[in-house]
């Protein structure tokens, strides 16, 4: 996917923040862009500012927890633009709540979105992007929230370190084809994922409490983020060079330094059996032989 000129990408929650960023990179280069979204006003204001995109774009409103609905949107991308080379599933909803005090309907409506979506694109994407041979690329926008915790958004959280591990076991099993796989891990954007309650459906009604104050404070906040157009130019930049994580933000270099070396520090000293060394020298070589088969 170094050259993407003419190659056909599909991005979920495309209608503003992250994914509107990422369609103004693609469209920039070339590429024909398909913006799947659940708001209708995010689909209208996405087709008024990229009224010169002509035929290059094309809209879809889409709850990507539907997989049905996904499956179309799969089979409706080919028939306006062909072959599928690019998938990037972006659509994420979030809740500052405490986590012991969280509903099921919040678990359910937001691991829906937040893996179900990644889930659903996969399996209804990444046939056709095997089975057309031209080799591909999968972006799964986790956060760096697939890194860092803490007390605040504990079922995002969660989702996010879900979309890490998923992501990079897709990474292995597509090395094969052709099709590069990246995790994208962006810190604050300027972005309305503030309004996620917008779009949460009527029978997950069961609400845990919310931190109102905080909530209060998010236009705020967001407004000093990273415009979403630096993110979309550094996710598109990221594809090209087939890069494994999609990092946007600098600021947290120290943070995760600390946290990996708290991770090393934990693992003990000793030998280790020779039976049990071997079977984890079997797994590192298939590793080795399926990163070997990567796109360069």
């Amino acid at each position: 996917m170094n050259e993407v000129a003419e190659k056909v990408a599909f991005i979920t929650g495309g209608g503003s923040g992250i994914g509107f960023g990422m369609a103004k990179a693609f469209l920039k280069a070339g590429m024909k862009v398909v913006i799947a979204d659940v708001r209708k006003d995010h689909l209208h204001a996405a087709a008024s500012a990229l009224s010169d995109a002509g035929t290059s774009l094309h809209l879809i409103q889409l709850d990507v927890t539907d997989r049905a609905a996904v499956a179309r949107a799969a089979d409706e991308t080919e028939l306006v633009f062909g072959k599928v080379h690019l998938l990037a599933n972006n659509a994420g909803v979030n809740l500052f709540a405490p986590l012991d005090q969280c509903t099921y309907d919040d678990w359910d409506w937001i691991l829906g979105v937040n893996l179900g979506g990644v889930i659903n694109g996969i399996q209804s994407f990444v046939p056709k992007i095997k089975r057309h041979g031209e080799g591909g690329h999968v972006v799964n926008t986790g956060s760096m929230s697939s890194f860092i915790s803490g007390p605040g958004a504990g079922i995002y959280t969660t989702s996010k370190f879900a979309v890490h591990g998923l992501t990079q076991s897709l990474r292995w099993s597509l090395a094969p084809y052709g099709i590069g796989v990246s995790l994208l891990s962006p810190g604050l954007v300027r972005s309305a994922i503030y309004e996620s309650h917008k779009t949460r459906p009527p029978q997950f009604g069961n609400i845990g409490p919310v931190n109102q104050e905080f909530v209060k404070r998010l236009p705020e906040i967001h407004r000093a983020g990273m415009d979403p157009d630096e993110v979309g130019e550094k996710t598109l930049a990221g594809v090209q060079r087939n890069a494994a994580y999609i990092f946007t933000h600098p600021e947290f270099r120290e943070e995760l330094r600390n946290i990996f070396d708290e991770i090393l520090s934990g693992l003990p000293e000793g030998d280790t059996p020779g039976e049990r060394m071997a079977f984890e020298e079997s797994r590192r070589r298939a590793n080795a032989e399926a990163k070997a088969r990567m796109p360069a």
